[in-house]
């Protein structure tokens, strides 16, 4: 019986997991968290679990089905807390997967391996921030922190609140935030009304496949109307001051390149900003299984093709590592990934037709919100591009004046050489080498960023742990 090893729990790698299982396959679901879910799902600590979690979740009835029928099947087997940490390629036949599991902080974390026929990568994404002078000040959060912190500890990052960047996905952070007692001040769409209009309008019968979209923004619309929270377009947090913590927020208009327009600089009082210019896809495991990467506009994903299928041997993958279109197109792309990992002979031509339709939506979002490459100009020399290894624009700059190569940079500067691996900074480091680099003609914003993730160990493991016997390896 075919075993397909899913990577990932969120709504892609879930709707993964069920469509696998109803092609009789048996499937292992690698998660790092100790509950299913994934950003999207995430849920309250089992100590003040939400009597009505439905109230703070989005689908929640939905979910819970899914997560109880594929935790409860027979042919599944859960594995939580458990990072793949290595994919060993194997001759036409899916990687071998070197993982451990146990608390990501422990000390006795078990390593282990699995030999699937085939493989889900559906592994998601996290914030892309975009730096500022004073984005490392205490009180500056990604927009996904935030709401994180909101919705599974109830905790407000601060009593006043401006959420900046770009993207659909400000207004549910505002709302998580205004639920937990904070006073949102403003939320800050970089993107002047013509790009979002550029994005949104052509072509409106094709959002009717979108129209529970409709109503989440109607929702949030009426909430924002509700609590008095301006939306600006257009506009967007700049600079960052204080002392301790952060105390000011310093906004201005741009256009539609996002270079700020002299004059329309603005102050406002915050104990907190949280921020969010897009998303960056979790490519690790990708670049390391060989898959081959797409670069446009919106950045670098995994290619594939209508099912789901990589140019790696046996390796699938869907959700936000294939282009970012949110957890209703990451659930159906899960859902057809599912089924070809499976070895299904044919896919449903509703299910076919539901994801081309999300797939519309995804290049919908990417001409809506895209990223202007004049953030660029808001820096200055000492702004922290690097955090783990405190490199400043100033260092990166100067070492671009005289290296040839993104190599080069890199070492000299040790930007993406810290404990993140360049996982958060990369692409920023990667746009600012394109801009700087005048010999090395590779260095173009987009195109490098996926070197960022190329890293034969995918994820921070101990050296004892690589050096442990690992135990038999799962085989169905």
């Amino acid at each position: 019986m075919t075993l397909v090893a899913v990577i990932g729990a969120g709504p892609a790698g879930l709707a993964a997991a069920a469509a696998a299982l109803e092609s009789d396959a048996h499937v292992v679901i690698v998660d790092l968290n100790d509950s299913p879910g994934g950003q999207y799902h995430r849920q309250l600590p089992e100590a003040y679990r939400a009597a009505n979690p439905e109230r703070i979740q989005h689908d929640w009835a939905r979910f819970q089905r899914l997560r109880d029928t594929i935790l409860t099947h027979p042919n599944a087997r859960w594995m939580a807390n458990t990072i793949v940490f290595n994919l060993e390629a194997r001759p036409d036949a899916a990687p071998r997967l070197h993982v451990v599991s146990g608390p990501i902080d422990g000390t006795s974390r078990q390593r282990g391996v699995i030999e699937p026929d085939a493989v889900v990568l559906a592994t998601g994404a996290h914030d892309r921030v975009v730096p500022f002078p004073g984005w490392t000040l205490p009180g500056v959060f990604t927009a996904g922190a935030a709401q994180t912190l909101a919705r599974t500890e109830r905790v407000a990052v601060g009593r006043r609140v401006v959420v900046s960047g770009t993207g659909p996905f400000l207004l549910p952070v505002a709302q998580s935030l205004t639920d937990v007692g904070a006073e949102v001040v403003a939320v800050l769409e970089a993107n002047p009304m013509s790009t979002l209009l550029r994005g949104w309008l052509p072509h409106p019968e094709r959002l009717v496949a979108q129209r529970h979209k409709l109503l989440d923004l109607g929702h949030y619309a009426w909430h924002h109307a509700r609590h008095r929270i301006p939306y600006r377009t257009g506009r967007a947090v700049i600079a960052a001051r204080g002392g301790d913590t952060v105390q000011v927020a310093v906004t201005a208009r741009l256009d539609a390149d996002w270079m700020p327009i002299p004059g329309t600089e603005k102050e406002i009082a915050v104990d907190a900003i949280c921020v969010g210019h897009g998303f960056t896809p979790a490519l690790e495991l990708a670049q390391a299984a060989g898959c081959q990467m797409a670069t446009d506009p919106a950045g670098t994903f995994v290619a594939v093709d209508d099912t789901g299928r990589t140019t790696a041997a046996q390796v699938f993958a869907a959700g936000e590592i294939t282009g970012i279109g949110g957890a209703d197109c990451a659930d159906v792309e899960g859902r057809v990934a599912g089924l070809a990992a499976a070895g299904a002979s044919t896919i449903p031509a509703r299910l076919m037709r539901t994801r081309h339709a999300a797939r519309q939506f995804v290049n919908r979002l990417a001409t809506a919100h895209p990223l202007g490459a004049g953030w660029h100009s808001w820096l200055d020399d000492d702004t922290v591009v690097c955090r783990c290894e405190s490199t400043t624009f100033g260092q990166l700059r100067r070492a671009q004046e005289a290296e040839t190569s993104l190599r080069a940079t890199r070492l000299g500067t040790r930007s993406g050489q810290g404990p993140c691996q360049g996982r958060f900074c990369g692409p920023n480091v990667d746009a600012l080498c394109g801009k700087f680099t005048q010999h090395d003609r590779t260095c173009t914003e987009g195109t490098p960023a996926a070197t960022a993730h190329n890293r034969p160990i995918a994820h921070p493991v101990r050296l004892g742990e690589l050096a442990a016997a690992p135990s038999p390896p799962v085989t169905d």
